[in-house]
């Protein structure tokens, strides 16, 4: 099963907004299955719409006598390989309950964050390709539809729009052409053959940025503000800021919290590149500076840090085993928090064992020390 191959995968899921034209779901199904060299049948249809729109979905498209997708799938041999049903259309919610229309900046936010939520489920799979089209629903829906596939699509996932000619894309009765050709009219009534329908698919590249953001945002519900600004954390200005109340470093825009001793560590190792020392190896600490940090976040003459102002008397107390771990335990933590964008805050290993030196490839210009 090839990435490359989308229509290999065991799952293949259809996602779109719709709105007051139900049309796009069987005109996108059209082109996907029906108008392409290599035919893409999903194994089940999704949709995300408001009340209006799943009302409208579900008396043009579903009703068991007249729905225009029993209908498409009749004519063209699809009959029972689609999974789409009353529970294949979901409504976004808002805190006064269901979404009836996108016009406020409050319902564009809420809209916002359930795509996210509801393309970052569907990507979740690995076994699934998804096919997200943004021809449905208002124009900010399409936006956070195709900028939350960027966020969470991979290799087998695709974008797409599709594109009916005139006069067909108007008229309110087309949904996609039928075996027998039959006459249908359109605005000021004018007849149209439905011989002369074309559907077409405009697949649209996209950026995938699904490698660069924290794990716990590709399971977690982030909001949609949330997911970009982590996005974004990897393309800004490296910022590394030490915060001694609570222990805690911004970095890439975000502050979060660090055991103290690490805390310490770090801070040595920065103010090292402040000064232009470069990376140092263990036998380099002084033993005053990192005291000095630990004594911000823990305390002078503390139980704590009594204990490591004695174990630093010693030479095997601050060894290469120590620093490996700090450093280890500093980094699981940075890209935890920050994901591809944490490489620039990690801390480097340079060299071989015993002359390992460890440091930041950060320079004064980037850091803020306490």
């Amino acid at each position: 099963m090839s990435n490359d191959m989308p229509h290999e995968f065991p799952r293949r899921i259809l996602a779109m907004a719709i709105g007051l034209t139900p049309q796009v779901l069987t005109e996108t199904l059209y082109a996907l299955a029906l108008g392409r060299a290599q035919p893409w049948v999903p194994t089940e249809i999704v949709l995300l719409t408001t009340q209006e729109g799943a009302n409208r979905a579900r008396l043009t498209l579903l009703d068991p006598h007249t729905g225009e997708f029993h209908r498409l799938c009749a004519e063209y041999g699809l009959a029972g390989q689609i999974h789409f049903d009353a529970d294949s259309i979901h409504v976004i919610q808002t805190p006064d309950g269901p979404m009836h229309d996108m016009r406020t900046p409050a319902e564009n936010a809420v809209a916002a964050d359930a795509i996210t939520a509801f393309v970052r489920e569907l990507c979740s799979d690995a076994e699934a390709a998804v096919h997200v089209s943004i021809a449905g629903g208002r124009k900010s829906m399409g936006y956070y539809l195709g900028y939350a596939l960027s966020l969470f699509g991979r290799a087998q996932d695709r974008l797409s729009h599709v594109l009916v000619n005139e006069p067909f894309e108007g008229i309110k009765d087309f949904y996609f052409p039928p075996r027998v050709p039959r006459v249908i009219y359109g605005p000021g009534n004018r007849p149209a053959s439905t011989v002369d329908a074309v559907i077409e698919l405009a697949e649209i590249p996209f950026v995938r940025l699904r490698d660069g953001l924290p794990q716990a945002l590709l399971s977690g519900g982030a909001s949609f503000g949330d997911t970009v600004a982590a996005a974004s954390r990897r393309f800004a200005a490296p910022q590394l800021q030490f915060i001694a109340d609570g222990a805690r470093v911004r970095a890439g825009g975000l502050t979060f919290a660090l055991p103290p001793l690490l805390w310490a560590w770090y801070a040595m190792l920065a103010q090292a590149a402040c000064e232009g020392a470069g990376p140092l190896r263990y036998t380099e600490v002084q033993a005053h500076r990192l005291l000095a940090f630990y004594a911000l976040v823990a305390g002078r003459m503390s139980a704590s840090w009594l204990a490591l102002e004695a174990q630093t008397r010693h030479a095997a107390g601050i060894d290469e085993a120590f620093f490996r771990e700090k450093r280890s335990k500093l980094n699981r933590v940075l890209k935890a928090q920050l994901g591809e964008a944490a490489a620039r805050y990690c801390v480097q290993a340079s060299g071989t064992r015993p002359t390992t030196r460890h440091g930041l490839t950060l320079t004064a210009a980037h850091i803020t020390l306490p």
